[in-house]
């Protein structure tokens, strides 16, 4: 395994509310200040969540194969913890895929500003349990693979370049981005959660091919 196995799990992380208060965002009336903080906070999460996992699952690796139980069987303890994480995420990912909808709160973003927008995307990606479970899932898959911490940057940075896809749609495309967002949002509403379980299903069988050799 390296950093690029984890990469697609970026999708996941973005699916559904999270880009959709991106595009709301992107249509605000301080549009770049309100997606930058959005960005910033989300970043800081992410960042903090996948660095703790890796270093919770790293320090455990290292003391419990320390005190006798043997390097593969800790690595193996490790994979049926994520093989179960995967399991549970994929679930919460199927039964919230009817609730993927616009929330009413968000029809306030249109006035978003910088600082409300950085606390929104702190608040987003902890409140939301698919997310929790991504970020534990991809850390300890990366300390269970002796993956070095900046492994992890590839998978910060894209996750962040899904959600700046609006943002970049604004830039590039000027007024044709008003046809193009709402696309992207109805999108991400729809079809975003038959995506992640592709993805998840991906790392499903790669973490079992790590258990079953």
């Amino acid at each position: 395994m390296n950093f690029l196995t984890v990469l697609p799990m970026a999708v996941v992380m973005v699916a559904g509310t999270q880009l959709v208060a991106a595009v709301f965002l992107a249509s605000a009336d301080r549009p770049r200040a309100a997606s930058l903080g959005y960005l910033a906070g989300a970043g800081l999460v992410v960042s903090g969540g996948v660095t703790a996992s890796w270093l919770v699952t790293r320090a455990v690796k290292v003391n419990v194969g320390a005190g006798g139980g043997g390097r593969r069987a800790v690595e193996s303890r490790i994979d049926v913890v994520v093989l179960a994480l995967l399991v549970v995420l994929a679930v919460v990912v199927f039964l919230r895929r009817h609730t993927a909808g616009t929330p009413k709160w968000m029809g306030g973003l249109q006035r978003a500003g910088p600082g409300y927008a950085l606390r929104l995307g702190v608040l987003l990606f902890l409140a939301m349990p698919s997310d929790d479970l991504t970020m534990v899932t991809v850390g300890a898959s990366a300390a269970r693979h002796d993956l070095p911490w900046w492994h992890l940057l590839p998978f910060v940075l894209l996750t962040l370049a899904l959600l700046a896809l609006p943002l970049l749609a604004l830039l590039l495309l000027g007024h044709r981005a008003a046809t193009v967002l709402p696309r992207i949002r109805d999108w991400a509403r729809q079809h975003s959660w038959v995506v992640s379980e592709i993805v998840i299903g991906f790392f499903v069988l790669m973490t079992a091919a790590d258990l079953l050799r």
